[in-house]
């Protein structure tokens, strides 16, 4: 797999690179956003380290870009550990938020895990008219487009993937935006609701759990 790191400091790229390298893992590097746009514009990679606070643009600039252009998984490294950025970094889609100083062990483990997660499935996985095609990375109904964001569309896709299974807030916090990720259960609630809306018809089949958490529980 091929990894693009995106940081200003030189140091933290070298070190990072060696211990992916160590693993197998193919890497570039970029020591700011606009270099970054410019590599995943020609390039193909598995998975971008983007560094928030860097010259000319910042990582929150450069994952809007990275993300209109192709649909690549994001682990966002920074020296600040606010609630806050960490909020923006998954409202813009990204799949994990590493706080500085990092592990460089522990970085590897979750590289790991956010590449197995994103491995794609051949398989459809389809209920009625509602068809969700892994390696399109898009989700139909009747044939239409349904427009999910990234984290709308990782909720319905682990929804799918356990029919009839009842799955806790906490389950689906840890399963979509990671085991340390700050938020509360409130982030799943809102994230349900607008996936449910988004889903129309098909939305009433997301069943909440009550003092549990939510089901998909298609019925023909």
């Amino acid at each position: 797999m091929r990894i693009l790191i995106v940081d200003d400091e030189a140091l933290i790229r070298e070190v990072v690179r060696e211990y992916l390298e160590a693993e197998n893992f193919m890497v570039d590097e970029a020591s700011d956003g606009d270099e970054a746009i410019d590599k995943i514009a020609i390039n193909d990679y598995d998975l971008v380290i983007m560094d928030i606070m860097m010259p000319k643009k910042d990582g929150f600039q450069a994952v809007k870009e990275l993300k209109k252009l192709k649909n690549i998984p994001v682990l966002m490294l920074s020296a600040r550990g606010e609630e806050f950025d960490k909020l923006i970094g998954f409202d813009l889609g990204i799949d994990d938020y590493v706080t500085k100083p990092f592990s460089p062990k522990e970085l590897v483990a979750r590289v790991k895990a956010i590449t197995k997660r994103h491995v794609l499935n051949t398989e459809k996985i389809q209920y009625g008219a509602l068809v969700l095609d892994d390696v399109a990375h898009e989700v139909k109904i009747k044939g239409k487009l349904i427009s999910l964001t990234p984290k709308e569309y990782e909720l319905l896709k682990c929804f799918l993937q356990n029919h009839h299974i009842a799955l806790s807030r906490e389950q689906l916090l840890t399963s979509i935006w990671g085991y340390d990720f700050y938020g509360d259960d409130r982030t799943v609630d809102t994230h349900v609701k607008t996936l449910r809306h988004q889903l129309g018809d098909y939305g009433k089949y997301i069943k909440t759990i009550r003092k549990v958490g939510y089901k998909f529980e298609y019925e023909e």
